[in-house]
């Protein structure tokens, strides 16, 4: 391992942990020549995983290119930068575990609406109008009332009294 600042070859490890879920080992090493302290992940080399675009172009699955994508769904929204994190976890680790070498890319963004659904209907809307491509308003006003018809259940569920035998 060589120090980023000073290319310095006698680094040290100061602190493992776990990172990712348990799939990663985070070091956090200092150089013994100039002191510097970085941080690096150590984690095992996965099969790759094509994904399957909607025109028939398959590439290479890309966590950052995900991650991006939900950021740019939760921007100005509640949703902290870990919770995003956690959500790209938790799809990768469905991913992987779909022992797949492909997999198509309504599937990936299905996994991402039903977790922004759950969180953020904004949020979950700003995606799905990107993601499901609505052709007009009338596809993004049905959308939006399904959500309205569930918050609705979900409160007249809530606010039901049972009665006593």
């Amino acid at each position: 391992m060589h120090c980023p600042r000073c290319d310095g070859t006698r680094v040290r490890v100061v602190d493992s942990r776990t990172a990712r879920g348990g799939r990663a080992i985070r070091r956090r090493r200092e150089c013994a020549d100039c002191g510097e302290r970085f941080t690096t992940y150590e984690s095992v080399e996965e099969r790759t995983i094509q994904v399957l675009k909607r025109s028939g172009a398959a590439e290479e699955f890309d966590r950052q290119k995900l991650i991006r994508s939900v950021r740019v769904a939760c921007a100005k929204r509640p949703i902290s930068a870990s919770e995003i994190e956690h959500i790209v976890d938790q799809i990768e680790d469905e991913v992987f575990k779909m022992a797949r070498v492909e997999i198509p890319s309504e599937l990936i963004g299905a996994m991402v609406m039903e977790r922004l659904k759950s969180r953020d209907h904004v949020a979950y809307v700003r995606f799905a109008s990107v993601y499901r491509n609505f052709q007009d308003i009338d596809e993004f006003y049905d959308e939006l009332q399904q959500l309205r018809q569930k918050r609705e259940r979900e409160q007249a569920a809530k606010n039901q009294v049972e009665l006593p035998l």
